[in-house]
């Protein structure tokens, strides 16, 4: 039996180094290897299932991907509150319960951007003698306090919407609440599409999470709407059951939300990410093979390691094939802040 011989020394992390070795050119034409629907499938599907890591449009700098994260909280948590207030001065005036779910769940959608600003302040600090790889991870917790408050606001919004089931009462000012109703659509959707696009530009799936969660809300905000109307038309019914037709989307929204964060607590990575890194490294000169990659999302960068098979050869040649790799992988994988490298001169088949 042979035993595997490793060329030591070649495995500290990678932290984004660019540097040309002679006569080797890298070409990024990289394919995604995935395809999404299309026509009207593909629009519903782009509208609720963004992208999220799409690598090459990634900031390679975790700085100002966190930065640009932390505006995009903020600008949206005024707007979400905002929007808050306006519709809860409608419920004070109409006594909607419809509309009161949906301020309540609007303004839990403004909450979660707290935790998410304290994960993204969190994760600019540096890594200490406890916490090694840093707390970039601290944007993922974030996420269950993001389930539980989306959580509480479904109970309330349905025990509200079933306690006027039994002891009904008049709505006043339905034109208010069908125009508080637009306002909330309208709040949302600005919000979804800043968060959407910030995120997919950062890689931050939990605020591509966020976005998808306000755009949601958006159209709970359109049936408060149509409950007015239901109201206005002599179906005074209308409004409890579109309050329970929102704490319903509330827990579709729910269930979305925890298999997204459970799947990056459990370091679940997408596939086609991982075939973009060993794209990049099977095509470095002197690769014979990888025959281990792993990456995991810590918050919204990657880390990761590999080991590839190379020739038998002297230790400074391998080190110019690790620094070829770490160069085109830097290049597939903007984001990636940690890649171990360690090579064999096994190859496992």
């Amino acid at each position: 039996m042979s035993t595997p011989h490793t060329h030591h020394g070649h495995d500290e992390p990678t932290q984004h180094e660019h540097h040309e070795s002679p006569g080797h050119a890298h070409t990024h034409d990289h394919d995604h290897g995935h395809s999404h629907p299309t026509g009207i499938k593909g629009f519903l599907y782009g509208l609720f299932v963004p992208h999220s890591h799409d690598a090459a449009d990634s900031i390679d700098d975790a700085l100002e991907a966190s930065t640009q994260g932390v505006r995009a909280l903020k600008i949206s948590l005024f707007v979400l509150l905002g929007t808050t207030i306006l519709q809860f001065v409608v419920v004070i005036i109409s006594g909607s319960v419809a509309l009161l779910a949906d301020t309540i769940h609007n303004f839990s959608d403004a909450l979660t951007a707290v935790p998410l600003w304290v994960a993204f302040v969190l994760g600019r600090r540096a890594a200490t003698k406890h916490y090694t790889y840093g707390f970039g991870r601290a944007e993922d917790l974030s996420g269950l306090f993001i389930i539980a408050v989306v959580a509480l606001s479904a109970v309330v919004a349905a025990y509200q919407s079933i306690e006027r089931f039994f002891n009904p009462q008049p709505l006043h000012n339905l034109g208010w609440v069908i125009a508080a109703g637009f306002i909330g659509f309208i709040g949302n959707e600005i919000v979804a599409i800043y968060r959407i696009r910030v995120g997919q530009r950062i890689g931050s799936a939990a605020l591509v999470a966020d976005g998808v969660h306000a755009r949601i809300d958006g159209f709970t905000s359109l049936a408060v709407v149509l409950g007015g109307f239901g109201v206005m038309l002599g179906f005074p019914l209308a409004d409890p059951i579109v309050g329970l037709l929102i704490s319903a989307a509330i827990i579709v929204l729910l269930w979305g939300t925890v298999r997204s964060i459970g799947r990056r607590l459990m370091d679940g990575i997408e596939p086609e990410l991982v075939e973009r890194a060993r794209h990049a490294i099977e095509h470095t000169p002197g690769v014979l093979a990888v025959p281990s990659l792993q990456l995991r999302w810590v918050g919204h960068r990657l880390q990761g390691a590999a080991t590839v098979a190379v020739a038998d050869m002297p230790i400074s040649a391998a080190e110019t094939i690790v620094h070829d790799i770490r160069h085109g992988i830097s290049h597939t994988l903007p984001n990636l802040d940690d890649m171990t490298i360690s090579t064999t001169t096994e190859v496992t088949r």
